[in-house]
């Protein structure tokens, strides 16, 4: 199909008015021979080398590649903002310098056009680093308008939607993703330091196991069976130990089919790890440790703004049981109550409602939850947890009904998950068991049954400590976003 035929599919008639200009540019663009979506530039320096490199730069020649953010003059000479990944550079375009034909060429861009440029460094005689140019490249056609202050829009959805153009309008976006991959290295290299070694597990399960939450469901066609988007990493990659692979991590996405809030999306990224012949206080040394580095090296310091609050990272980070938090907080020992009936009497006279038949265990988490988590919002672990909600953590020796394992708040929500790992396959059933019970009663997010897991544990698995750290809310911490929207480039939307 030829380049005219194409503009002319695609009904102008129905587009506005500075939509119809940019289309009738692009049919004089391929009129005169110009072809307005580009081929491979090669750019001798970024925006921000410009500017920062001046004093090298001066009266050298340079050619650079971006976006035309703003243009202003006429006549024979004129500037424009040009911009790229690092920033944006002025440059100055005069007519018995580029020559008519070029000059021509520029006088017809618009702002979000892509070009680029070879030019002069210099300053101009206000003093603004710019670019001389001898020479301008359409490397591509803008045919949307940007609009002029996307920043400045009510309807946050349409920057998710249109993450595209929050991107190009607001470099303080682009900025807290490149802060979330420099986080995200920063952990690899902690953990490469370490020893583990990165791996790589299914997406889709047979069997969604590894935490309490329901699942995506799909369907092999080719198999004719049922599978589910993963929930976790962590049954995979305890195999793995099993296996003798002793120090494993794994940094993927996870899927769980829950509500959508600030906190919460439905597709986030999980970190997962496991090393051998460690316990759950090994666990807190890690997280702690790759945290502050992450902040230290990521940022530049240990303490970070986040809302209203200054959080400092510096480790040792504070330390309470969960029965200790509660009594601080409430003033209730729940260690002394010696049923569950006792427990959901507390509960109801702190107003916090738990099902009639809930065991102690469960109301106590339910009475953390309410009362103490946010009080949380320095970094602090909160350890020993009730049996009843961690299926896969060891019990502790003398206090059957309580495990090791803790979870570090911060900012008065979970940031990490770590356990003492459960290794006697016989234990593991018999609470596998009881959690298909529960599911049998209508929790859907009951763990089921895994045969294969328990085979695995029955070959022997070490003693062993394993973490999970939900990446998205630490990179939320460190870029003061309020909401998990804010650092995922395509959160998940209602459909238009």
């Amino acid at each position: 199909m030829q380049a005219e035929d194409r503009i002319e599919e695609s009904n102008i008639e129905d587009l506005n008015e500075l939509m119809q200009v940019r289309r009738e540019k692009l049919a004089q663009l391929y009129e005169d021979g110009i072809d307005p979506f580009g081929q491979k530039y090669e750019a001798s320096h970024k925006m921000e080398a410009i500017n920062s490199d001046y004093d090298a730069l001066e009266g050298k020649e340079v050619s650079i590649a971006g976006r035309i953010m703003a243009k202003r003059g006429h006549g024979k000479a004129a500037f424009a903002n040009v911009q790229d990944r690092t920033g944006r550079t002025q440059i100055y375009v005069r007519l018995d310098r580029v020559g008519e034909d070029n000059y021509a060429l520029f006088s017809k861009l618009d702002i979000g056009d892509i070009v680029g440029v070879k030019g002069e460094v210099f300053k101009t005689k206000k003093g603004e680093i710019s670019v001389k140019v001898d020479e301008v490249t359409l490397l591509s056609k803008s045919l949307r308008p940007l609009p002029e202050k996307f920043h400045g829009l009510k309807d946050v959805e349409l920057r998710y939607r249109q993450r595209y153009v929050d991107l190009i309008m607001n470099p303080e976006v682009k900025e807290a993703f490149i802060i979330r991959s420099r986080i995200i290295k920063s952990i690899r290299d902690f953990l490469d330091g370490r020893d583990f070694l990165e791996v790589e597990t299914p997406i889709l399960h047979s069997i969604p196991g590894g935490a309490a939450a329901r699942p995506f469901v799909t369907h092999h066609n080719a198999l004719d069976m049922r599978l589910y988007n993963r929930i976790s990493l962590e049954l995979h990659l305890k195999r793995l130990l099993v296996g003798g692979m002793e120090r494993v991590y794994e940094i993927g996405r996870v899927f769980r089919n829950e509500g959508i809030s600030t906190r919460h999306n439905p597709e986030f990224t999980l970190l997962e790890l496991y090393q051998a012949y460690a316990d759950v206080e090994d666990m807190m040394e890690i997280t702690e440790g790759m945290v502050e580095n992450a902040c230290e090296s990521v940022l530049g310091t240990k303490t970070v703004k986040y809302g209203e609050h200054q959080l400092d990272f510096t480790t040792p980070w504070p330390r309470m049981t969960m029965l200790d938090a509660v009594k601080k907080y409430t003033g209730i020992d729940f260690e002394s109550l010696e049923t569950d009936e006792a427990a959901r009497q507390v509960a109801e006279s702190l107003d916090v409602h738990v099902e009639k038949d809930a065991p102690w265990g469960i109301v106590l988490n339910e009475v953390f939850e309410e009362k103490v988590e946010h009080e949380l919002i320095q970094p602090t672990i909160i350890y020993d947890y009730p049996l009843e909600i961690s299926p896969l953590a060891k019990k502790i020796p003398g206090r059957e009904h309580m495990v090791y394992r803790f979870e570090a708040f911060v900012a008065a929500r979970e940031l990490a998950n770590a356990f003492t790992e459960l290794n006697d396959p016989l234990d593991q059933r018999e609470r596998f068991l009881q959690q298909a019970e529960a599911k049998a009663k209508g929790d859907e997010e009951a763990h089921p049954m895994d045969e294969d897991f328990i085979q695995a544990l029955e070959y022997g698995m070490p003693p062993a400590g394993g973490m999970g750290i939900g990446i998205d809310r630490l990179i939320m911490l460190f870029t003061d976003a309020p909401s998990i929207r804010d650092v995922l480039l395509y959160p998940t939307m209602r459909e238009k």
